[in-house]
């Protein structure tokens, strides 16, 4: 589908004009248009975004700029949502006003949408990531025998109590001991599954979601760059073959952060963003010429990766707002005013949802249409009256509840502004404009962790609260006891920590060594990245890999199974059995 640039002339007058005297009065069409009305810093890259709208409902497409002129392009579709993303054919100007509009809706009740924004003004700067060293000790990173190159840290399970949520933990370890990447772990410790981050890189918000009624694997790998305390990568969708099914990356020029993935049930992505612009920072201590790093919400439709939506914190809230500043930072240095870190939907429907930002103590419901800060937890300017105990610092994680009340996880550092991190759930009583707190989760002997944190409700009413830039994970019941908590070497962190069930079965095989001692004995080692459902491993040994027989059967233990055979064949292959014997998945035959 193509559109070109023309102007509002006589004869598009005319056919609009006669088309809405036609029409019965009606409610206007409620388009979402990207982006929005008055953002300050677009992307010299943008699209043109129109969401809510049939995209053959958009035409007589209108996109000028006030230095680069008219621009021609093209309409693409959404998958995911009724609507199209205008690319045009060739990027915007640094600081020049764009305005872009379009005739939107069915001919008897045609309608022309707009909006304009300025383009950001992009700084010299240059991001650079240091150089991360992996830890290693005796009994704090794991090693196996069969799968020699992975080194995950060690998780030790502390208190497990019966009443503790049945499903395993995944978490993103990085920044200490073993390897940086993705986890699966057992409610006993043991490891199920480990992905590590390619060099340079670390995975963080490993998460099971929906997506497209399936489960899947989602998590963010990318870079973490010195100063900025954001990510620039990429999302990553798995199926349960641990087999890539859609990558997810930022649009408009930009590259997802690490804080946020949160799948819709129609195929669309909500995610985060951060990027760099020119700022006058003067009226906040700052350089006339300082360095904004601005946070960005996108949806991004996953099938094409269009930009649905896109919302700037740069532009709808107050810079005055932020409890950062940029005078205690070094001049050179970005200004992270507002460090968005979750997106949650609306449970009731309407498509709004709330956004936490961490340096203005504060949640702020986001219009889905317009963008418009609708009302705002805590903060300087809160829309309510907070209660006793509802205010916070430095969060993350504010979530909806199914009840309709919100989960945060008060971090209350750095700098320190509580004795202690907490899990808090408060309610919002909209008669009365006030905030109560409802529920309420601390640790003792107490943890105060400066960043990251989550606190996942399990569908029985537990809390699972991962401790981010501490290493603890640990789920309370309602009534604030500990049920469950494991830990990992210090100074290793995960940005979040879940719990959920978890069944897969690799794509790829089972994996197998074998050590010889003296004479006919050694010792074979089995193990499936991944694999949840085996039960038994078998042993088939023989001269060459086509004469193979069974010589030993041993039950499953944890991520890898040793198992002792006496036999002088040379050559070996090790086939995981299910709980009723059935062949699940055979190894590569190995040598002795």
């Amino acid at each position: 589908m193509r559109a070109t640039v023309i102007g509002l002339g006589l004869w598009v007058a005319l056919v609009l004009a006669a088309a809405l005297c036609a029409a019965p009065a009606e409610a206007s069409v409620a388009v979402a248009l990207s982006p929005l009305n008055g953002t300050p810093d677009a992307s010299p890259q943008t699209q043109i975004s129109f969401l809510g709208i049939p995209a053959g409902e958009i035409s007589h497409v209108s996109v000028v700029g006030s230095h680069s002129g008219g621009h021609s392009g093209k309409l693409e579709a959404y998958a995911s949502s009724p609507g199209a993303s205008f690319l045009p054919s060739h990027p915007f100007t640094q600081g020049e006003r764009v305005t872009a509009s379009a005739v939107v809706g069915p001919a008897h009740h045609a309608q022309r949408v707009s909006t304009t924004f300025t383009v950001a003004s992009l700084p010299d700067y240059r991001i650079t990531v240091g150089k991360r060293t992996e830890l290693s000790k005796a009994g704090l990173v794991q090693s196996f025998v069969s799968q020699p190159k992975l080194k995950p840290p060690s998780l030790f399970v502390r208190t497990n109590s019966p009443q503790a949520t049945p499903g395993d933990l995944l978490f993103t370890p990085t920044h200490g001991y073993g390897q940086s990447g993705a986890m699966i772990a057992g409610s006993q410790g043991q490891l199920i599954w480990f992905h590590q981050a390619p060099a340079g890189n670390i995975d963080a918000d490993l998460q099971v979601q929906s997506y497209h009624g399936q489960p899947v694997l989602t998590w963010w790998e990318g870079e973490v760059p010195q100063h900025l305390g954001v990510g620039f990568g990429r999302d990553e969708i798995y199926s349960t073959s641990y087999t890539p099914i859609a990558t997810v990356s930022a649009g408009n020029g930009y590259q997802a952060d690490l804080h946020e993935l949160q799948l819709t049930p129609q195929g669309a992505a909500f995610i985060t963003a951060y990027t760099l612009v020119d700022a006058n920072l003067s009226s906040m201590g700052g350089s006339s010429h300082g360095i904004l790093q601005d946070a960005i919400l996108q949806e991004v439709d996953v099938k094409t990766g269009l930009v649905m939506f896109e919302w700037h914190a740069y532009g709808h809230v107050e810079l005055n707002d932020s409890y950062s500043s940029p005078s205690a930072y070094d001049p050179g240095q970005p200004w992270d005013f507002f460090h968005m870190n979750s997106v949650s939907v609306d449970p009731w429907g309407d498509g709004n949802f709330i956004i936490s930002s961490r340096n203005t103590w504060a949640a702020y419901e986001i219009n889905h249409i317009s963008g418009a800060v609708m009302w705002r937890l805590g903060g300087r300017h809160p829309s309510f009256k907070m209660g006793a105990g509802t205010g916070f610092a430095w969060q993350h994680d504010a979530r909806w509840q199914p009840d309709h009340t919100l989960t945060i996880f008060d971090d209350g550092a750095t700098p320190k502004e509580h004795s202690q991190s907490r899990a808090i759930r408060e309610r919002i009583n909209w008669a009365h404009h006030t905030a109560e707190l409802v529920g309420r989760y601390v640790r003792t002997p107490p943890l105060l962790t400066g960043s990251q944190g989550n606190d996942q409700v399990l569908a029985n009413g537990n809390s699972l609260v991962g401790w981010g830039e501490v290493p603890y994970i640990t789920e309370f019941n309602p009534a604030g006891q500990i049920l469950f908590e494991a830990n990992f070497p210090a100074p290793g962190q995960s940005y979040r920590a879940y719990r959920f069930p978890w069944n897969a079965q690799p794509a790829e095989p089972p994996a197998a060594a074998v050590t010889a001692s003296s004479g006919e004995t050694a010792t074979v080692y089995a193990s499936w990245n991944g694999a949840t459902d085996v039960s038994e491993w078998r042993v088939l040994g023989g001269p060459s890999a086509t004469e193979l027989t069974a010589i030993a059967n041993a039950p499953a233990t944890g991520f890898e199974t040793a198992i002792p055979v006496s036999t002088t064949d040379p050559e070996f292959v090790v086939q995981a059995l299910g709980v009723g014997g059935q062949v699940l998945g055979s190894s590569k035959p190995t040598v002795r």
